[in-house]
């Protein structure tokens, strides 16, 4: 049985004027096959699809900067322009009454019920929080993320694609994904990090082999 490898691919900067479905054929075709997965960044799919903003032209609700002064200084939602973002994506009234209902069910023991409603308050990766040059800007969650993966499976002939968002704490999820592959198995393959968003430009992996590993 053949080895289950993870395989960066280098790319150059990506931006709004590339599409990840040709980028991934350009920089990694000839090492795709038809046993093989495509991982992708989520930060580089929302940033091919222009899914992101400069802080500067944001404007601040007052709702924002009432919430603001309840999250922890660690995240997305500590910075008064992260928490703006989120909100032209889910609706101020939205993330007001969805971040009412979270406290409350925190008192009774339940967790995870503002980010379960407000997705993109989880998505949004905050300045410095992505690759040079966009370590300036805020970016969103990518869109359509299970069509984008259909489409680069089928536009590379691979075994299955999947978009991911993975951090050097251990922290894996797949965002979306093709038909017929577990998105809990792939995020546990990725649990390291195999992804390299800012000088190693390498914000594309291969998951060789593995239809042969199942």
């Amino acid at each position: 049985m053949a080895e289950l490898q993870l395989i960066p691919v280098h790319t150059r900067i990506l931006t709004k004027k590339d599409h990840i479905v040709d980028a991934i054929r350009e920089y990694a075709g000839k090492d795709i096959t038809d046993r093989d997965i495509i991982c992708s960044a989520e930060s580089v799919v929302a940033i091919t699809q222009g899914r992101y903003t400069r802080p500067e032209e944001l404007n601040v609700c007052w709702q924002a900067r009432v919430m603001n002064r309840f999250v922890p200084p660690a995240g997305s939602m500590a910075s008064l322009y992260g928490m703006q973002a989120a909100m032209l994506e889910e609706g101020r009234w939205n993330m007001m009454f969805s971040f009412i209902l979270g406290a409350l069910g925190k008192l009774v023991g339940k967790r995870g019920i503002f980010y379960a409603r407000c997705r993109q308050a989880s998505l949004i990766d905050d300045v410095t929080g992505t690759m040079p040059p966009f370590d300036k800007s805020i970016v969103y969650g990518p869109a359509d993320a299970d069509k984008v993966c259909q489409e680069i499976k089928e536009a590379t002939g691979a075994y299955g694609a999947v978009i991911a968002d993975v951090n050097d704490l251990k922290r894996a999820a797949v965002l979306g994904h093709s038909q017929g592959l577990d998105p809990q198995k792939i995020a546990s393959i990725l649990i390291d990090n195999p992804f390299g968003n800012a000088s190693q430009k390498t914000p594309i992996v291969i998951i060789k082999n593995f239809k042969d590993a199942l």
